[in-house]
């Protein structure tokens, strides 16, 4: 029963921690150095996320009195996990223009 609990744990603050890097990612970003290290350090939380829910499952834990929650949300983590290792600062994804940039064409239009 300990080995549940510490997954438990493990999982829990792993999830968390990638939880706020995500939150905060705006902030962290402000210089190339810090987005990267931010990154690293989400993909990493996120696979030990992933392997501490699948242990926790594996082990006959339970998330919300479910046990097939945890495979689900290791699933998603890895999802995440490999979504943070994408670069797109300064790329366009959307296929849209910016609203700035619009207001910047226009205003160089009227000069």
């Amino acid at each position: 029963m300990e080995l549940v609990g510490a997954l438990e744990t493990l999982s829990t603050v792993t999830c968390a921690g990638a939880l706020v890097i995500w939150m905060s990612i705006g902030t962290l970003s402000r210089s190339e150095r810090s987005e990267e290290f931010a990154q690293r350090l989400m993909v990493l939380f996120c696979f030990v996320a992933a392997g501490s829910l699948f242990g926790l499952h594996y082990a006959g834990g339970a998330i919300f009195g479910s046990r097939n929650l945890a495979r689900v949300m290791a699933v998603v983590c890895i999802a995440v996990g490999l979504s943070a290792t994408l670069n797109i600062k300064g790329k366009e994804v959307q296929g849209e223009p910016n609203p700035h940039a619009i207001r910047r064409a226009r205003l160089a239009e009227e000069e």
